[in-house]
């Protein structure tokens, strides 16, 4: 599937990954060869590195290139076994044939919404659901998946733990033929169907608002850091700052973990980085539980949200609605995530070749200012009034 922009046009990591796999087809590149660069893509095609590297996770995710660690991106040899036998659909001799939905953790509305348009879409087609939470730990995520192929399911929906584990599980699943499809982000070393949020479009967007807003010390926080989600949220933050001639402070823009743990040197992190003679101005987080935890360190050093700080957010998942919190939020079109991915998942079910052409589809977002919610909240330090000494 081809992506396009709203008014149709080919979006330009797809112009040039087409135009790569194109130059692969005609030989132009050996199978086990290093393949270029980024760098020179960027120089061959006139395009920035955000494009260039879009660009080559994608050709990677649909199995046309290979990196190996340490080493490079090389071109995907081809197959040359035989093709493993086709999966019957266990639909074919059963009403209610079954996929299994491996999620990343409870609860928050995102994940709520996203379960909700997989089950949606599985009654409407008459599917069974194993329901199963990684809790983004990638050896629950490997025991629930294993049980899925020791169930015989028809296919799996997973919306994958942080990190790059248990390849050689995924090599697995594949050999199967089980499809499987991933949600909300996807692993560039693991070519399979994937439908996800337009990440990019997140990071570029929210950033822009707040700096129609006037902020340009915009400090990001994250709880994630190893998955294309993060990844692709902070180069579109990067792309906005670049575009509005922003300079780019690495102590603020860094990607790194930020929790509130014991121990961990968050509120001292923040302390730090809000004593400095430019501090930030907003904080922007990575998502609802980011945010939720910036709050309680926030009003933990005595400040006022907003006034002496703003919060903006990058998706709505979390433990509250962080909308009356912050000047910007970004909204993820959940539902539509788990029901687009369910609606893919079934198309590759009982096929002889699920993982041919892999697809890798991107839902637009939206984002919401504090003007158009129906109220915003004020958050400070409270403090006990101590009566004076008689």
């Amino acid at each position: 599937m081809t992506a396009h922009d709203n008014t149709g046009r080919v979006l330009l990591y797809e112009a040039v990954k087409a135009s790569l796999r194109a130059a692969i087809a005609k030989g132009e590149y050996v199978p086990g060869a290093l393949f270029v660069t980024e760098r020179k893509v960027c120089e061959e095609y006139g395009v920035s590195k955000t494009t260039a590297v879009r660009a080559l996770n994608e050709l990677v995710a649909e199995g046309v290139l290979v990196r190996r660690q340490g080493s490079g991106t090389y071109v995907a040899e081809p197959q040359t076994s035989s093709p493993p036998t086709p999966r019957a659909s266990r639909g074919s001799g059963n009403r209610h044939p079954t996929i299994a939905c491996v999620l990343q953790g409870h609860g928050g509305g995102h994940v709520n919404q996203l379960l909700g348009g997989v089950e949606a879409t599985c009654s409407a087609l008459g599917f069974r659901v194993l329901l199963a939470y990684s809790e983004n730990d990638s050896e629950r995520e490997a025991r629930a998946l294993y049980r899925a192929l020791d169930d015989d399911v028809d296919g799996i929906v997973l919306y994958p733990a942080e990190g790059h584990a248990h390849a050689d599980l995924f090599a697995e699943i594949r050999h199967r033929n089980v499809p499987l499809v991933m949600v909300d982000r996807y692993r560039p070393d693991v070519p399979t169907d994937a439908v996800t949020a337009d990440n990019l479009a997140v990071g570029y967007q929210v950033t822009q608002e707040l700096l129609a807003l006037g902020h340009r010390r915009i400090l990001t926080l994250w709880n994630e850091v190893d998955c294309t989600s993060v990844r692709d949220r902070l180069t579109g933050h990067l792309q906005a700052l670049r575009h509005n001639d922003v300079p780019i402070r690495p102590d603020l823009t860094v990607l790194r973990r930020y929790s509130g743990r014991p121990g961990s040197g968050a509120t001292g992190t923040l302390e730090a980085l809000l004593s400095h003679p430019e501090p930030p101005t907003v904080l922007l987080c990575g998502n609802g539980y980011t945010l939720a935890q910036a709050v309680e360190d926030v009003v933990a050093l005595g400040m006022e949200i907003p006034g002496e700080l703003d919060l903006a957010g990058m998706d709505d998942s979390g433990p509250f609605d962080i909308l009356p919190l912050t000047a910007v939020a970004a909204t993820l079109p959940s539902r539509q995530l788990g029901a687009e991915a369910m609606r893919l998942l079934h198309s590759r079910i009982g096929s002889p070749e699920p993982y041919r052409d892999v697809r890798h589809v991107v839902l637009p977002i939206a984002v919401r200012t504090r003007e158009s919610a129906p109220g915003h909240l004020r958050v400070h330090q409270r403090t006990t009034r101590v009566p004076p000494e008689e």
